[in-house]
């Protein structure tokens, strides 16, 4: 009978209260992350800042590759070693893909994040050097003007991250935020 009352009052203070109280203060003091960070786009629904997603056509800046295509169940690597012949094949693919899509010369050093999943596979981010060397292909696509193409260097810059807490990473750009941003700035092209 103690059993059975103590397994009652611990399921209520680790089950319920204990998440409620949590679920509280991050509400309180983290509203926008507490709900999953999701954004709008016309009162739509379009996504997570914290998860990435694949943006295929050529108008919108690429994503990180992903091992697991986005899906977040199960989300994880291919945990294929970088000595495989399978890994140096699958990158020679990313990085030939890449260059063709962005009609860059061979000789052009690719981002490893745009090369390499994440041990996720749902980065939302890539690199700064990765985003710029996208916008040529988004200038021509969208037919912007010369004026125009400076806008959206700017506007990389202006949605750059900084490395976490000052110290952990790179400086990094959240895609779904830039391509929300992107069509923004450009609504008629």
């Amino acid at each position: 009978m103690i059993a059975l009352k103590v397994f009652i009052v611990m399921t209520i203070l680790t089950g319920v209260l204990y998440p409620l109280c949590l679920t509280g203060i991050a509400q309180g003091c983290f509203p926008a992350k507490a709900t999953g960070s999701l954004l709008k786009k016309n009162g739509q629904l379009v996504g997570s800042a914290l998860i990435g997603q694949a943006f295929d056509s050529d108008r919108y800046f690429g994503s990180r590759p992903s091992a697991v295509s986005y899906r977040t169940m199960p989300s994880g690597a291919s945990n294929l070693a970088l000595t495989s012949l399978k890994f140096k094949q699958l990158m020679a693919e990313r990085k030939a893909a890449f260059l063709k899509r962005n009609e860059l010369p061979d000789s052009t050093q690719v981002p490893s994040d745009m090369l390499v999943a994440s041990a996720s596979g749902l980065d939302p981010h890539i690199s700064v050097e990765a985003a710029r060397l996208q916008v040529n292909r988004i200038v021509k696509t969208r037919q912007l003007t010369g004026q125009q193409a400076g806008q959206l260097l700017t506007l990389i810059n202006q949605v750059k991250e900084s490395r976490q807490f000052g110290l952990f990473g790179e400086p990094r750009i959240n895609v779904l935020v830039l391509n929300l941003k992107l069509d923004n700035l450009f609504k008629t092209n």
